[in-house]
């Protein structure tokens, strides 16, 4: 197992950080205009991708009690503008180490302090313990992980055009779930999106439907769950209400236990 230890990364004197031993995540934001989520436990706080601006990335994260100084790496899933578009800047600007897979540093030409993910070796940042795991997308090299603390454990999966038994087999068991409910099925064949986009969307490497991800959550071990949460929703061919709908039948649930990390607003601090 890799480990790199938080020490020497610098923190803002005078202000506090709320933090917990526990794992604990947030989403600065998640949709087709950009996407981050906080994941930290005990004093180490992973960014997620990383989609937009560096002065929209602090907004954000000062929104949710954090500043740049406070984090520990970046950990990017994929070479997509949505999620890499702030990286290298705020990389350089807070001396913040990358990780990710070889094929997403060449796609996103990414240099400086990068550092290769193997998707088959789990990864530890201090307490926090994360596990990679490939995914079928339209992308160099994709990957999305599980993240914990040696007791709890956060499955993230968004930018995935199908459900595998290998991403089943990673996310069984979770207490938490971020993932992604990117379109109706009927919403986007009627919507503006030009017939090739809607092939991508709607293919075997684009992104889940509603559909899918109701499926997938019906498919897995849910006996630990306590959070799900639906993400990279897209604006034009989803809405909030459907996605709840869908992932609230998958789990026999009221709609409004299912969360939503939307574009704008993201998703404030959930503990585990």
């Amino acid at each position: 197992m890799c480990r790199i230890s938080c020490a020497g990364n610098a923190r803002r004197v005078g202000r506090v950080v709320q933090r917990g031993k526990r794992v604990r995540f947030a989403s600065l934001g998640s949709g087709s205009r950009g996407n981050g989520t906080l994941v930290e436990a005990d004093g180490t706080c992973v960014l997620l991708d990383c989609g937009f601006s560096v002065r929209e990335t602090e907004r954000r994260l000062g929104r949710l009690g954090y500043a740049g100084e406070d984090l520990t790496a970046i950990v990017v899933t994929h070479e997509h503008s949505d999620h890499v578009r702030g990286v290298a800047a705020l990389s350089r600007k807070y001396a913040l180490p990358i990780w990710c897979s070889h094929g997403t540093a060449v796609a996103a030409r990414l240099d400086g302090a990068v550092h290769y993910i193997d998707v088959h070796e789990p990864l530890a940042f201090g307490a926090l313990q994360v596990r990679p795991f490939s995914v079928p997308h339209d992308a160099r090299e994709p990957c999305q992980f599980v993240f914990s603390d040696g007791s709890a454990r956060l499955g993230v999966l968004t930018d995935t055009g199908m459900p595998t038994p290998h991403i089943r087999e990673h996310l069984d068991g979770c207490e938490a779930l971020l993932l992604e409910a990117n379109h109706d099925p009927d919403m986007l064949a009627l919507g503006p999106y030009p017939e090739a986009l809607k092939a991508r969307v709607s293919g075997n490497y684009g992104h889940l439907s509603n559909v899918q991800a109701a499926k997938l959550l019906e498919a897995l071990d849910r006996s630990r769950l306590r959070h799900i949460v639906a993400a990279h929703l897209s604006d034009k061919n989803n809405t909030p209400a459907l996605a709840q709908l869908a992932l609230s039948g998958a789990l026999g649930c009221e709609d409004n236990w299912i969360q939503i990390a939307s574009q704008d607003a993201g998703l404030d601090w959930r503990s585990l």
